[in-house]
């Protein structure tokens, strides 16, 4: 077998093996990170929560993930993805089943807050066990293939949430039903990830000796010509300016995100009640709207590795996203089709700049210090995710409605935009191009 049929093997079955089945495992993290925000159709009357109590329980989610976050990472660069994420999932899962039976918001605020503490690391766990079997060249796309799982975890739980939001069984509500259910395949997938996982290409043993040969021979390689750059400690990463920049960039890609993605279907119930469109049905139109976001986001990660660029691809993604979340606002007067076709919009953008943005820090950063530069990016970004629903909810309780919100999170995720273009200087491009062309001379 020559050399490319070797790579072209090689690579197909990694992709086989790792992705469909991390994809499923991010896709269950997802469905039980948002859910909150379909269960708020029910619960927040049921339980007497206003907005504002809504808001800060959907997001204090984040500060137990920021708080565990980089100690997670260094604790799987100890003891191996394989188990980390076993454990992430397990007990994600047991504490998503407690969501079902708060009662108070002080409640909702701890076991939200335990949840994000569980699943912590989970993310650049992945992203760090993912950039260990694949090659730079091939990074956004793999990014891509489980990180579709975003969007793929909204579309189906959408529907399948409203759905679970009308059951009624042995004395308990649909939201709570909806929390129980969802959360049992967390549970039963991280048994399974201890069995199924390696965490080294030597102990992969359904590739052939050929095949872990190269492997190992090329992102070896790929190691060595980032280190003749800059040789990161996992300490030196948190002072790195690049790292830092690009996870301010986040925070404010993040505020705007989850900002709109955790009231999405409050807002939407509020767009369709003009149109009289069931429960049932908006689920079904926000699971469609998700399905563009999720062919977008695989097209775009396709697009940064085929032009090799990062940042680019990033800012665009965001920028247009922006645009069309404010525009959004603005259109609802006259038109309901017309602003869920901008909120569609809105998502694709926001979802399509994920893979090429995490195959940034991958491009200079090797080894346990690209595990630390990932969480930290991811940790300090993600507590936009904390500040941008409590400051939505706080926004729609002091006016009344959710526009003036919605045009700030658009206004955040224009400064993320520029943050990642004017600041950050690593792209991916040239350390990529540049390995390439070393392994062709050697390989």
């Amino acid at each position: 077998m020559d050399i490319h049929q070797l790579e072209k093997s090689t690579v197909r079955k990694v992709t086989l093996r790792l992705i469909p089945f991390l994809f499923l495992c991010f896709t269950i993290s997802i469905l039980d990170r948002v859910n909150i925000g379909f269960a708020a159709l029910r619960m927040n009357e049921d339980l007497n929560f206003s907005d504002a109590v809504y808001g800060f329980g959907a997001g204090i989610f984040f500060i137990g993930y920021f708080l565990l976050e980089v100690p997670g990472s260094a604790m799987m660069s100890r003891i191996g993805a394989r188990r980390w994420i076993s454990r992430i999932m397990i007990s994600w899962g047991i504490i998503a089943i407690v969501m079902a039976f708060i009662q108070t918001p002080l409640q909702f605020y701890i076991v939200r807050f335990l949840l994000g503490v569980a699943e912590a690391s989970f993310y650049p766990c992945m992203v760090h066990y993912l950039s260990g079997f694949f090659q730079q060249k091939h990074h956004a796309k793999a990014i891509a293939g489980f990180m579709i799982a975003i969007p793929a975890a909204n579309a189906i739980g959408s529907p399948l949430s409203t759905f679970l939001l009308q059951l009624d069984w042995l004395g308990l509500a649909g939201w709570q039903w909806m929390f129980i259910l969802e959360a049992i395949p967390a549970v039963i997938l991280g048994i399974i990830c201890y069995f199924y996982l390696t965490d080294r290409i030597e102990d992969a043993k359904w590739l052939t000796q050929d095949e872990k040969k190269w492997l190992l021979d090329v992102t070896t390689r790929e190691d060595l010509e980032k280190q003749k750059v800059k040789k990161y400690t996992f300490a030196q990463v948190f002072r790195d300016r690049d790292v830092l920049i690009l996870s301010l960039g986040y925070f404010f890609w993040m505020f705007g995100y989850y900002g709109i993605n955790m009231f999405l279907p409050t807002i939407s119930r509020g767009l369709t009640e003009t149109t009289g469109l069931s429960l049932q049905n908006m689920g079904w139109v926000l699971g469609l709207m998700y399905l563009c976001a999720m062919v977008v986001m695989y097209l775009i990660g396709k697009s940064s590795d085929k032009s090799n660029e990062r940042k680019f691809h990033v800012a665009g993604c965001l920028t247009v996203s922006a645009v069309a979340m404010i525009l959004s606002v603005f259109t609802a007067e006259f038109s309901t089709v017309g602003a869920f076709i901008l909120l569609t919009i809105s998502l694709c953008g926001a979802f399509g700049a994920y893979s090429p943005f995490w195959a940034i820090p991958p491009s200079f950063i090797t080894g346990a210090a690209a595990g630390g530069a990932i969480a930290l990016i991811n940790s300090i970004g993600n507590l936009g995710g904390f500040f941008g629903p409590y400051f939505v909810g706080f926004i729609n309780d002091l006016t009344g409605s959710h526009n003036l919100g919605m045009i700030i999170l658009g206004i955040s995720m224009i400064v993320s935009a520029c943050i990642v273009v004017l600041l950050v200087k690593q792209s991916g491009k040239n350390k990529s191009i540049k390995a390439d062309a070393h392994l062709q001379e050697t390989g």
